[in-house]
């Protein structure tokens, strides 16, 4: 590989144009790409997000790559992010010896082997379970023996809103485990007679491993109860089948609790061990680290005892200045630096960004977008700055290009986000005339674009 060639992948690499790498490299014939060819591509993949296709590249390479610190990166960072994660350690473990004292590989390997130890305790807890279905179980208790749930609930307006229907009928009940395809346990069942749905007063659960909650426990925001009519019930239109079909949660169970991220993580029953009308286990899946899923409790039962208080955890003056000083002094992706060095119509507009997501870090607490006015003006800046130099975007590259300003950007980003609402925005801001569809190209209408700076020179 030429020198010129290899400056200029670095400059894209800088610039986090991985696509161009790759359709670069793949004009290169087969049988002339070099040893240096193929692991830049393998890279490029990985960045890309498609590392079964960066691990291909990385195997043609294996035999010359043993001695290589750098490609035992790579292979470890691809087996990571396919949940390949004692492998991944096998891989990062080689890399660090063959080159020792650095920080990256030694903390790729520190979470390898956090996640590859995590995976095996799973995978002998189900197949426990899974013998002692075999073997058949004893007698059934009463659920909730011994407990008092008088005082489990919190009454507030909101709760009663938000969560709670009507008690269910048993036809009801049939109804709603034909449409979730799901037979739901007795203790579920039976706190849903007492009261369906709601907020209860304890709503923290601990953990033995980190989430992007928290390093100790999961946090939930409510029940769903049973029926259809509340949107946080179990087939409403917030229910289980829209996180599995909208936000992509794994069709192994059922939504039960949504969680305080809107939607980033939430809380389900798990029928991988049990079958579809045995006794799921308790587990929390985490959106914001590629559905990663953390055991809770052998049952819904041992789930509801095991919650305690919020206070046990209060983080969240810590969380906020965290998010604050995100905000106020995170670095701007290599996109969204590139898009407000093109923005001439709005002065320091770097830091009427700032101001906008510092107001919405002060009312949440956290620094996410959703469906309330100031994400919406961060979904409107966003759409205007990428629109405005990028003119022929049509809606299903937008939707690909969003994440890589904000969601997931870097120092100054969030970590994730929920596809949903960018789309839910997008169809809105259509519906009321404010985004125009030309040639298969979206854009602000002018007057529209005009309302948007104008908001911006105000932050």
């Amino acid at each position: 590989m030429d020198q010129a060639l290899i400056e200029q992948l670095d400059r894209w690499h800088e610039e986090d144009e991985q696509q161009r790498i790759v359709d670069l490299l793949l004009t290169v014939p087969e049988e002339e790409r070099d040893y240096e060819t193929i692991s830049r591509l393998g890279r490029a993949y990985n960045n890309l997000g498609l590392y079964e296709e960066a691990l291909n590249q990385l195997e043609i390479i294996t035999e010359a790559g043993q001695q290589d610190p750098v490609w035992h990166f790579r292979v470890g960072f691809a087996l990571y992010h396919l949940k390949r994660y004692e492998e991944a350690a096998q891989s990062f473990r080689t890399s660090d010896k063959l080159e020792t004292g650095n920080q990256n590989t030694e903390s790729w390997l520190k979470w390898s082997m956090q996640k590859a130890e995590k995976q095996q305790r799973q995978e002998r807890r189900i197949a426990a379970k899974k013998e002692a279905a075999v073997e058949g179980s004893g007698s059934e208790e009463v659920p909730f023996s011994n407990m008092s749930l008088e005082d489990f609930w919190d009454d507030s307006e909101y709760a009663k809103k938000a969560y709670l229907s009507e008690p269910p009928t048993d036809e009801l009940i049939a109804s709603i485990e034909e449409e979730l395809g799901y037979k739901l346990p007795a203790s579920y069942l039976a706190l849903m007679k007492q009261q369906n749905g709601g907020i209860p007063k304890n709503t923290c659960f601990p953990t033995e491993d980190p989430t992007s909650w928290a390093e100790d426990h999961i946090a939930i925001s409510g029940i769903f109860g049973i029926g259809r009519e509340k949107s946080y019930s179990l087939c409403g239109d917030l229910g289980s089948q829209f996180m599995i079909e909208d936000w992509g949660y794994p069709d192994i169970g059922v939504v039960i609790c949504d969680c305080p991220s809107a939607g980033h993580d939430v809380v389900m029953l798990d029928y991988r061990a049990c079958g579809r009308d045995g006794e799921p286990e308790v587990i929390h899946v985490d959106q914001e680290s590629d559905y990663e899923i953390t055991f809770l409790a052998e049952n819904f039962e041992a789930f509801i005892r095991g919650l305690v208080s919020e206070e046990e955890y209060d983080t969240s003056e810590e969380d906020k200045e965290a998010a604050l000083y995100k905000v106020a002094h995170g670095k701007f992706s290599s996109l969204l630096e590139e898009l407000c060095n093109r923005a001439s119509e709005v002065e320091h507009i770097d830091q009427k960004i700032r101001s906008i997501c510092t107001r919405i870090v002060e009312e949440k607490g956290y620094f996410s977008f959703h469906a309330d006015e100031l994400s919406y003006l961060m979904y409107d800046v966003q759409f205007w700055l990428y629109t405005k130099s990028y003119p022929d975007t049509s809606h299903e590259q937008y939707l690909a290009v969003y994440e890589k300003m904000i969601a997931f950007g870097g120092e100054f980003g969030q970590g994730g986000y929920a596809p949903g609402w960018i789309s839910e925005w997008l169809d809105r801001r259509k519906e009321e005339g404010r985004i125009v569809q030309e040639n298969g190209h979206i854009r602000f209408t002018d007057q529209f674009a005009a309302e948007v700076i104008q908001q911006l020179r105000e932050a």
